[in-house]
């Protein structure tokens, strides 16, 4: 059996000094096919910089969205089923600051998008080392080159599906949360991995050439990096048609760009009118509803017939059903607060002006309290978010409104009309429209 084994092994090195000494194909797997000047390890090592500090910050936002959703309450809220241990870091969501959600979400969706040119960029500057051949050298290579599979094919899907998402042309089948979230941890798995093995390389070539004085060289005097262990020095190098200077110039000045037309739909204020590439950003209207939506009343299935005079709120708790009439909501001691809308796509609204009865009220009225759950219920066809459960921090906060008005008018029918959920610092589709059923758990 040994001889056996001594003899296969023997016969795959025979196999392996074969190919190596096999030509490769033409085209991008030849030496010669890369002749950019400019491409080597200090460039991309500045490239990946950026990204080593911006993965790690988007990546968190990304899990602090899923936290929000509080996907580990119920399994009404659980877009990732069989998530196991990737859900060891859910905590309950807070309602303080009101702007959390805001804040985390506006960061995430807005850095993904700015780091597109760097992230294209990053691809560039090694895509010779994607057509190394051999594919395959040795047992440590081969486990390299998996990682690098992973990790190209991770980032260029999370980036595919967000930047869809947000643009609401997601086009992939299955769940837009699984299938980020999962996504998510197999990039970050293969990124962590890529850079132990990358970092030391890194540092070095950062280090081999001064950044004030690569922006410094002009055309004339851009010269090739010396040859590197890893191949992305070109073998016989072009005249150079761009600086370095200019390569990140064009980078940044891209990333910019995205920047501006995209962070004012969260932002809001004055630099809402320069976020041109948010889809929620355009004219939202005019009158005292005129503020964005993610969906229709007619979109999800919801016709003024679920809506008319036979419409009623249904209490659930520790005591008998009560049911109301909106007009006998409005007989109620009504409060108000000052709360935003934001959305998953990285939109908000302005702080809008909500009116109607506390959540903990009504918790008080179906004879509990001191409320640990509630499950809300939209009239809308059964589907995502046509029910969602919320905390007992989420009941209890005095802004969490069933709201009745907003900006002193009834709500809309597509703003929710005749009742609607609104709780600080909650993803949009959490706040849910055409209320007709709350059932309080302990």
């Amino acid at each position: 059996m040994a001889a056996r084994a001594a003899t296969g092994a023997a016969g795959a090195r025979a196999l392996v000094r074969r190919l190596k000494q096999t030509p490769p194909p033409p085209g991008p797997f030849r030496p010669g096919f890369w002749r950019s000047p400019i491409r080597g390890p200090w460039l991309t090592s500045v490239f990946g910089l950026v990204l080593l500090i911006g993965i790690p910050l988007l990546f968190v936002t990304g899990m602090l969205s899923y936290a929000a959703y509080n996907p580990g309450l119920d399994r009404i809220n659980d877009q990732t089923p069989d998530k196991g241990l990737l859900g060891f870091y859910l905590f309950d969501w807070p309602t303080h600051p009101y702007w959390l959600y805001r804040l985390t979400q506006g960061v995430h969706v807005t850095l993904g998008v700015v780091l597109v040119p760097v992230l294209l960029a990053k691809l560039w500057s090694v895509i010779p080392k994607l057509f190394e051949w051999l594919p395959v050298r040795t047992v440590a290579h081969g486990l390299e080159r998996l990682s690098l599979l992973m990790l190209v094919g991770g980032v260029i899907f999370e980036f595919v599906t967000g930047i869809l998402n947000i643009q609401l042309y997601y086009v992939f089948p299955g769940s837009f949360y699984t299938l980020h979230f999962y996504g998510a941890w197999v990039f970050i798995a293969a990124f962590v991995v890529h850079v132990c093995l990358r970092l030391g390389r890194m540092s070095r070539a950062l280090r081999s050439r001064g950044l004030a004085a690569e922006l410094r060289t002009d055309l004339a005097h851009t010269r090739p990096e010396p040859p590197d262990p890893d191949g992305l020095v070109p073998q016989a190098p072009a005249p150079p048609t761009m600086t370095r200077r200019g390569a990140l110039t064009m980078v940044g000045g891209g990333s910019l760009l995205l920047l501006v037309v995209t962070a004012g739909q969260s932002i809001g204020g004055w630099a809402r009118n320069t976020a041109l590439l948010a889809p929620h950003n355009r004219a939202p209207g005019s009158g005292p509803n005129g503020f964005q939506i993610n969906k229709t009343a007619a979109a999800v299935g919801v016709n003024p017939a679920h809506l008319g005079p036979s419409w009623r709120l249904e209490l659930r708790g520790s005591r008998p059903p009560l049911v109301f009439t909106r007009e006998q909501l409005l007989a109620m001691p009504q409060h108000a607060a000052a709360l935003p809308i934001a959305c998953v796509e990285g939109w908000s609204t302005p702080d809008q002006h909500w009116s109607g009865l506390r959540l903990t009220d009504l918790a008080a009225l179906a004879g509990l309290p001191d409320a640990g759950s509630v499950l809300v219920e939209s009239v809308q066809p059964p589907g995502p978010y046509a029910s969602v459960v919320l905390r007992g921090n989420q009941i209890h906060d005095p802004r969490s409104l069933l709201a009745l008005h907003v900006n002193g008018a009834d709500l809309s029918i597509d703003h929710g009309y005749p009742a609607r959920i609104i709780v600080p610092a909650n993803p949009g589709v959490n706040n849910t429209k055409w209320v007709h059923r709350l059932t309080f758990r302990t």
